[in-house]
């Protein structure tokens, strides 16, 4: 009985990561934006719809032209994803918030708002209500341990790419952001956006790369959502766009380790509270958690408090 315990613990654990890595990957988008202007950017869930549904629709056409091989299909659907998801956060950027940045603090906030709206209703027309499955194209996998009672802890081979893929993404974006130029320049802007143009920064232009690199990483996710999960539809985004708001939040608004941990750890909470507890409630136990880390920790697990400029 205990081996079985620790079987079931340990598979919850690996589909907890899974999740978790999708989240930490939408989350980094918000606090990438927060961090730099100061704006939570409600329209990046709706990206993330965006980037499942472009995989789904990419590899429906590769099937129809006769191209089979998974390795290429994945390549094309991630590159084509990543292309038109960046158009996209450009987009919103331009329209949403760049008119808006000197206004009242609201506004670019019921302006996201309205393009969140405006996004979920814009594939409903063009995708239609009706959900949209793809047929499993990574199958197989390990088998880790195997119990008396027969219960068998797997690691997919999905997984395990979906995890790969996330440290993957993770190392070259903390390259970017560290050691290049474009990197230096965001964070110049975070700091003070007003002396960053002073001293040469395009401000505009660094911001709008901000806004392109979250829709990037926002792709990424939706095409391992697809992979995972097998169907999708118009409203995915919302409910994922909050999640990973909450684990940009829980982990700390403006941190990038921060933003990945909390998405990591909401992943783990719905595993586990779905495999103990009433499934129903899962979503209350991820929020109620983030109400008493924010009582206890207002400014998140890795967040610093919030410097006034003066």
């Amino acid at each position: 009985m205990g081996n079985s315990r620790v079987a079931y613990f340990l598979q919850q654990l690996i589909n907890g990561l899974t999740l978790g890595s999708i989240y930490g990957l939408i989350a980094i988008g918000y606090t990438m934006v927060y961090g730099i202007i100061g704006m939570i950017n409600f329209a990046h869930g709706e990206i993330y719809m965006i980037g499942a549904f472009l995989s789904v629709i990419t590899f429906l056409v590769l099937g129809t032209v006769g191209i089979d091989s998974v390795p290429f299909a994945l390549l094309v659907m991630l590159v084509v994803g990543m292309v038109f998801t960046a158009a996209y956060g450009w987009t919103v950027e331009r329209i949403a918030y760049r008119p808006l940045r000197g206004s009242f603090r609201l506004a670019p906030l019921i302006s996201a708002i309205g393009m969140s709206i405006a996004l979920q209703n814009y594939v409903q027309i063009t995708q239609g209500a009706r959900v949209k499955p793809l047929q499993p194209i990574i199958s197989g996998g390990f088998t880790l341990y195997t119990g008396p009672d027969g219960f068998t802890v797997q690691l997919s081979f999905l997984q395990l790419f979906i995890w790969v893929l996330t440290i993957a993404l993770m190392v070259a974006f903390t390259y970017v952001i560290t050691q290049t130029s474009m990197g230096r320049q965001q964070r110049a802007c975070e700091q003070d956006r007003k002396m960053a143009g002073l001293i040469g920064v395009n401000v505009d232009r660094t911001i709008s790369l901000t806004f392109v690199l979250g829709a990037v990483l926002a792709a990424v996710a939706g095409l391992m959502v697809t992979l995972q999960y097998g169907v999708i539809d118009f409203y995915i985004g919302f409910l994922a766009g909050m999640k990973a708001f909450t684990a940009a939040v829980l982990g700390g608004i403006g941190s990038l380790p921060g933003a990945m941990l909390g998405g990591l750890l909401i992943g783990l909470i719905e595993a586990f509270w779905s495999a103990y507890f009433t499934i129903e409630y899962k979503d209350v136990a991820t929020f109620g958690i983030l109400v008493l880390v924010l009582i206890f920790r207002p400014t998140g697990l890795l967040g610093k408090p919030e410097i006034e400029k003066v």
